[in-house]
């Protein structure tokens, strides 16, 4: 039976680019979680005052990949000692967030937070540990963001590089390419 995991991480982009070449995830959408307004436009959520993260909501199969699994490769893909930034993204939009599903994800979630993610990084992690309560879609060109923009500078400036760096340290849990 499919899981389904709800992350914020930055640029939804890059986290979808990372999770659609991992193995056992079978769908990864991108859009918004933790904020007040139903089923938000992209504008509404970019004037920052609706209090959504731009996440991704992945589907994946746990007996080919767990939880844990996929938060490793989370932590490892994003920085998250930055409040509400990734690299060129600033704002509450693009913070760090793990939006649990159930009572299992948020102990893992909160044993990654405070046990493996502070291996990682110097300064202290920042990612907020959210239960999970509604996921809305992005619009459908964001989706599948940059399969069909490889050539897009964001692209190629921002997630290739990323993207170079999940092959190194993730070699044996991605999809064949």
């Amino acid at each position: 039976m499919e899981e389904v995991a709800t992350l914020g991480g930055g640029c939804y982009w890059c986290l979808e680019a990372f999770y659609q070449q991992v193995k056992g995830v079978d769908k990864v959408l991108s859009g918004y979680s933790g904020g007040t307004v139903n089923n938000p436009t992209t504008s509404q959520v970019y004037t920052m005052s609706t209090g959504h993260a731009e996440a991704v909501q992945i589907t994946f199969d746990p007996k080919i990949i767990s939880f844990k699994d996929i938060l490793e490769i989370f932590f490892a893909m994003h920085d998250p000692t930055t409040l509400n930034r990734q690299g060129p993204d600033v704002g509450n939009i693009y913070r760090s967030v793990i939006f649990f599903h159930d009572e299992q994800q948020k102990q893992i979630a909160q044993d990654m937070i405070e046990n493996f993610a502070p291996k990682l990084y110097n300064n202290p992690v920042v990612t907020e540990l959210t239960k999970f309560d509604k996921f809305w879609p992005a619009g459908e060109e964001s989706q599948n963001f940059y399969n069909n923009n490889r050539s897009a500078g964001y692209c190629q400036v921002i997630i290739d590089p990323k993207i170079q760096k999940l092959r190194q340290k993730f070699t044996q849990k991605l999809k064949p390419s």
